[in-house]
């Protein structure tokens, strides 16, 4: 029987079908990219889409929150939980608009902010050039070592000591290794600033175990809700106690309407799911999974900023193979593999045509791979690099994506250990 989507609007249907078709066909290794389950899916495109929400649990503008407010009061609850934070908003549409209301619940305009660099592996919202948050705050930029390829964290601090910035920004986008969020926050310390730690990358490692918790030593930490957390789109602040209510101020009214609370209540989902042993089981192979893929690359003789990878990317840079980026990307891509071209430290070349590519493992994992096809991923992504401009090469790379990706169909959904049910099911039985 047809859907209402497809009697409706057939183009849209169509659109959707051949989207889901192209992510089960493909390769998706994209770091920020995953599957999500059926339940958070389901949460996303539930009649929450109908209603708003403006305002908090029990100061709301809008009456009709008897729902509403008790959906979201579960959703901070059970992210303060996971991540074993004082406090937490769940409203901020994206990251973007989380890094935003942090900065803004502990700096003025004009105020000194110092992030990571965006060639260096940051965020454009960390202080880049081109992002309006340099326009509003006074943005300090540091870098990483370019013999190691890591952050040198005596450089941050001489930086610091000499900026006295209001706010130091740890985390990443396209930063390989461990972040020793301590440090950044004695750093914070001895000039006197805050600490925001984005981890939007690496939450769902954080909650596992896997990745050192910034919580205990940021005022503020943001993050999305997606990528390796595998929640919906969206944003999060966790928080200490005593920033609650400025943090609350900044997203609503300071930068925000209403919330979506379909996202609220999936992202209520999603922090169950990763309350999870299974969940554990599955950040762990994503770092598994991300060793092996980089370790099979070496081989192929590619140079891998800071030589490897302690978390779910890889960041390429293809210099000592004179292939650009972008050339390499658009070729995997006909091949079914999705990666996306990317700076690298130092790149000599333009961002629009960087010399680097990024690619991570999150969504792979999902798909209930390991390190085996890692490394056979990396073989095909060696033989279309090492046949760049040959069409049937990567013609034929591409039927090998298929046969590889029809031995690991795309999760329809994940299973929750039911609460009710004394024996709990395996969260990643698809």
């Amino acid at each position: 029987m047809a859907t209402a989507l497809e009697r409706y609007d057939p183009q849209i249907y169509e659109l959707i079908r051949q989207e889901k078709a192209r992510q089960s066909a493909c390769i998706r290794l994209i770091p920020s990219e995953n599957y999500v389950s059926r339940a958070v899916m389901e949460a996303s495109g539930s009649c929450l889409t109908n209603k708003y929400a403006e305002g908090y649990p029990g100061k709301r503008y809008y009456e009709g929150q008897q729902v509403t407010d008790l959906i979201e009061k579960i959703a901070r609850e059970r992210a303060t939980k996971l991540f074993k934070a004082d406090y937490a908003n769940v409203q901020p549409y994206s990251g973007s608009i989380a890094n935003w209301a942090a900065y803004l619940a502990l700096a003025k305009p004009g105020d000194t902010i110092m992030g990571l660099s965006l060639p260096y592996g940051g965020h454009l919202t960390h202080g880049w050039k081109v992002n309006v948050t340099s326009k509003i705050f006074n943005s300090v930029q540091y870098t990483i070592d370019p013999k190691t390829g890591r952050l040198d964290y005596n450089q941050i601090e001489d930086l610091a000591k000499k900026h006295k910035p209001k706010i130091i920004i740890s985390g990443a986008t396209a930063y390989p290794r461990q972040i020793d969020f301590e440090i950044f926050g004695q750093i914070a310390k001895k000039v006197g600033a805050c600490h925001v730690s984005d981890i939007a990358h690496i939450a769902g490692l954080v909650v596992a175990g896997i990745h050192k918790s910034p919580v205990p030593y940021a005022d503020i930490v943001s993050t999305t809700t997606h990528k390796t957390l595998r929640g919906p789109r969206g944003g999060m602040l966790l928080c200490k106690a005593e920033h609650a209510a400025n943090v609350d101020k900044s997203v609503f009214p300071g930068l925000q309407g209403g919330p979506h609370m379909h996202t609220v209540t999936a992202i209520a989902v999603a922090m169950a799911e990763a309350n999870t042993p299974e969940f554990v089981a599955y950040a762990k192979q994503i770092v598994k999974n991300a060793k092996a893929l980089a370790e099979k690359l070496l081989e192929f003789g590619f140079n891998l900023s800071s030589g490897g990878t302690d978390n779910h990317l890889i960041l390429i840079d293809l210099q000592n193979k004179k292939i650009s980026g972008k050339k390499l990307a658009k070729a995997l891509d006909r091949a079914k593999i999705v990666a996306n071209y990317n700076t690298t430290p130092l790149d000599p070349a333009h961002p629009a045509d960087p010399s680097g590519i990024r690619m991570g493992t999150p969504a792979i994992t999902s798909r209930g791979m390991k390190e085996e096809q890692a490394k056979q991923i990396a073989i095909l992504i060696n033989k279309v690099a090492e046949n760049i401009d040959n069409e049937s090469v990567i013609e034929e790379v591409g039927k090998e994506v298929l046969l590889l990706s029809s031995q690991f169909p795309v999760p329809e959904h994940f299973i929750i250990p039911n609460r009710n049910n004394p024996e709990p099911l395996d969260a990643l039985t698809y």
